[in-house]
């Protein structure tokens, strides 16, 4: 039997900018989790509620400091497979359907020794546990295509976490944004997964009377305080006998929260200074919110429960490791989740229209209006500055289409990032397949505009110029969706993120010619080395290059000698000749490559959380010196309360809240 346990665990951040005070997100919670039970973890907005379920998989802020015991079986490591989290915000592509979502997500996360057919199994018993037969075969949904409810999405996502048999799944507030049926029906799935021996742990806000039955544990939180801890259906006779009895027609965790809410001290002070409280209100209100609170935990940690609680931990604690069954067999192998993931980004690529199909429409327009603008160019001697500017608006115009798909690069990175918290794969993988499903994308782009400009503009005749300019033109395309990609990991905001790139972009122009040759760039800085590390430097060069050698122009006065390509290259543009355009061509694909390293590195190192461990022992202190321990920690008063009577309302008594 698996049983988990935390033991006087306290979570502490550092002010900002290295204040004196701290903020004690939660104060010695203890407790534990037993299978085939559904604990609420309940309380007021604020309580730690999130902080507690943070703190069991590590995914806190770098400031932040966790000490204490979490334990599973009286171990204190073990390996994610066997815990799985649900947070509240669904990370999900719109374009899958709900079977195809849990289909990829299984050849990732699953043994590759499973078979297809296995697996498949696995991803129909999840769906029919989750209820999600009616809506299997239709997609999520996004911003041109409506899909499923925010209660079916919920449950794909627990369905998508229960896929590997976790032994504990831990979930924060699966019930926000729902209506009560659905609310009713996301808790009734997480009994059925607790009836097969599973421990459930979920944070809650404020539950309906139905739903609160549901629970078998309840753990109550008031700023980062236990308030009770136990069963669900005792927490009621508790609030009795400390003197706070809920009324008969009043909802539970209704009542709970009005006794443990400080914000209604916060609202009092409000009405009474804006002279709105009834005088009726005041003679049945006389007790305090937060004297009611101090009541209620002085009162637990005096009780029997407490003591109890304590009993079964220590009991765990000296008890040697359960056998625990872990999900044998190995573990997906590098080559299927590259398969896998790349087949799901293709999809998704395909799928969703403003990805790539519409700017590959916004390409082929720009494509017919520089053909149009510089129609059979020729070669007269106007032609020259009319290639260079052609080119320059190619490379210069053209590229900043590539912005356009900065929103969905965000919405497949937020998805990535929520997969690799949970180890499902890591950045290489990610890359590398991104690399594969947008190739065939980013060519149909090129050729495709390539092909209208370089027939209608004509240029340099020929296979050999047709491919390269197409091929330097695909290779620029790359260079600048891999910046854009990068941005995206750092700017998560689409305006800002689309601020960014373009300045990035028009940034990287700025020491090639499209704005001034490179002789008469300032050496420092601008020619060296922003000009080698410039892509439009590189394919503007091989550009000028592949177009005007070999080519003659006519001369400027009638009866001159016609002007080569290479005196406009050296004289008129600037372009040095000491080596040829497949040299330019190899620099670009070689900063293809290292604009890739560094996506690499960019999403490898940012975003990811502070301890790779799900489960942990921390005793340590905040980095922040020694200033910031030499305050004392909060306190609960220690003082007793006189047990004031209670006013008779709503069929019972009920506390004397001071509202």
């Amino acid at each position: 039997m698996v049983m988990v346990m935390w033991e006087d665990v306290t979570v502490e951040r550092a002010a900002s900018f290295g204040a004196q005070k701290r903020k004690l997100l939660l104060n010695g919670i203890t407790g534990f989790a037993e299978p085939a039970r559904v604990m609420a973890v309940m309380g007021p907005s604020g309580c730690g509620k999130t902080t507690f379920l943070d703190s069991f998989t590590g995914k806190l802020a770098p400031n932040v400091v966790v000490t204490g015991n979490i334990l599973i079986n009286g171990k204190k490591n073990l390996n994610s497979r066997d815990v799985s989290y649900v947070a509240q915000e669904e990370l999900l592509l719109g374009t899958l359907t709900v079977k195809e979502t849990l289909t990829f997500s299984a050849n990732m996360r699953l043994p590759s020794k499973m078979s297809k057919e296995e697996i498949n199994k696995v991803v129909e018993e999840t769906i029919m546990e989750m209820g999600l037969e009616d809506c299997a075969d239709t997609r999520i949904g996004n911003w041109h295509c409506r899909g499923i409810s925010n209660g079916e999405k919920k449950r794909l996502s627990i369905g998508l976490e229960i896929l590997t048999q976790p032994h504990v799944l831990l979930l924060d507030e699966p019930t926000t944004g729902l209506d009560s049926a659905s609310a009713f029906y996301v808790i009734q799935a997480l009994c059925h997964i607790a009836q097969r021996g599973k421990i459930v742990i979920c944070s809650i806000h404020q539950p309906s009377s139905e739903i609160f039955e549901l629970f078998d544990d309840l753990l109550l939180l008031s700023c980062g305080e236990t308030v009770y801890f136990g069963e669900a259906k005792k927490a009621l006779k508790f609030f009795a006998d400390a003197g706070f009895p809920c009324p008969t027609r009043r909802n539970p965790s209704d009542h709970f929260l009005m006794c443990i809410n400080l914000e209604f001290d916060f609202i009092t002070e409000v009405l009474e200074r804006t002279q709105l409280c009834l005088a009726s209100s005041k003679s049945t209100m006389e007790m305090r919110i937060s004297e009611i609170r101090r009541t209620l935990i002085e009162t637990y940690k005096s009780s029997k429960l407490m003591f109890n609680a304590r009993t079964i931990i220590q009991q765990m604690k000296h008890n040697e490791e359960q056998g625990i069954e872990h999900y044998t067999g190995s573990t997906t192998t590098w080559r299927k989740q590259l398969c896998t993931l790349t087949k799901r980004s293709f999809l998704n690529m395909t799928r969703d229209i403003g990805y790539y199909w519409l700017r590959i429409i916004f390409y082929i327009m720009v494509g017919i209006s520089i053909g149009t603008l510089f129609f059979h160019i020729g070669t007269g001697n106007s032609s020259i500055l009319a290639r260079a500017k052609c080119v320059s608006f190619i490379y210069g115009f053209m590229i900043c289409l590539s912005c356009g798909g900065l929103p969905f690069f965000i919405e497949e990175l937020k998805v990535f990032y929520g997969e690799r918290s949970k180890g499902h794969y890591g950045e290489a993988v990610f890359v590398v397949s991104n690399i594969i499903s947008s190739f065939p994308f980013l060519v149909l782009t090129s050729f495709s505009s390539g092909t209208i400009i370089n027939f209608m503009v004509q240029f340099h005749p020929g296979l050999t110029n047709y491919a390269f300019f197409c091929i330097n033109l695909f290779f620029c395309l790359s260079v600048v969706e891999c910046c854009i990609m990068a941005v995206a990991s750092l700017v998560p905001n689409v305006l800002m993120g689309i601020g960014t790139g373009t300045g990035v972009i028009i940034f990287m122009m700025m020491p090639s010619q499209i704005f001034r040759s490179l002789p008469d760039l300032p050496k420092f800085f601008w020619r060296y080395p922003m000009s080698y590390l410039s892509f439009a430097s590189w394919a503007v060069q091989g550009e000028y290059k592949n177009d005007m050698l070999g080519v003659e122009f006519d001369p400027l006065l009638p009866g001159d000698a016609k002007v080569s390509g290479e005196k406009v290259l050296l004289l008129v543009l600037g372009v040095p000749l000491d080596h040829n355009k497949w040299w330019d061509l190899t620099a670009l694909a070689t900063l293809l490559l290292v604009h890739r390293v560094v996506l690499y590195l960019v999403l490898r190192f940012v975003k990811r959380a502070k301890s790779p461990n799900l489960w942990f022992y921390a005793k340590k202190s905040l980095h922040f010196g020694k200033r910031c321990l030499v305050n004392d920690k909060p306190s609960i008063s220690s003082r007793k309360l006189a047990q004031h009577p209670l006013s008779s309302q709503e069929g019972l008594m009920s506390p004397n809240l001071a509202m």
